[in-house]
């Protein structure tokens, strides 16, 4: 995988994210546009070669919209535990509405690039062009 990251920056990205709990935002500390882009790159690579219909390992936490709630997102994963120990499956909708949807799509593609067989992402109705161009994202 070309400009893969490796597993101890991928850590790093997650850790810096998450100690953002206390307040900033993760899109403006943690990574330039640059490493955003090279970040989705490699989770499209591993999106790509995922099934359309894809096995989810049992126990699992379902997690619905977000829209770009990120602290509530970190309170999520303070209660539910973190990956690699948990399987979450996000039901898609990870942006609009909320002040933090980048911050949001940051840390769950950072943590679908570090743990991919730990993090099931699908695409929600605001995950396209035309309603996110609605809420401004």
């Amino acid at each position: 995988m070309a400009g893969a990251y490796s597993a101890q920056e991928l850590d790093k990205i997650v850790s810096d994210i998450f100690s953002l709990a206390r307040g900033g935002s993760a899109s403006k500390a943690i990574l330039p546009e640059k490493e955003v882009c090279r970040l989705c790159s490699m989770v499209k690579e591993i999106l790509a070669k995922e099934d359309n219909v894809k096995a989810v390992r049992a126990p699992v936490i379902v997690v619905g919209d977000v829209h770009g709630q990120f602290f509530d997102l970190l309170e999520l994963f303070e209660i539910g535990g973190k990956p690699p120990f948990h399987n979450y499956l996000f039901l898609g909708d990870y942006v609009d509405r909320g002040y933090y949807s980048l911050d949001c799509v940051l840390l769950l593609v950072a943590l679908k690039a570090r743990y991919p067989d730990r993090i099931t992402m699908t695409r929600g109705n605001h995950e396209c062009r035309q309603i996110t161009q609605v809420y401004g994202f």
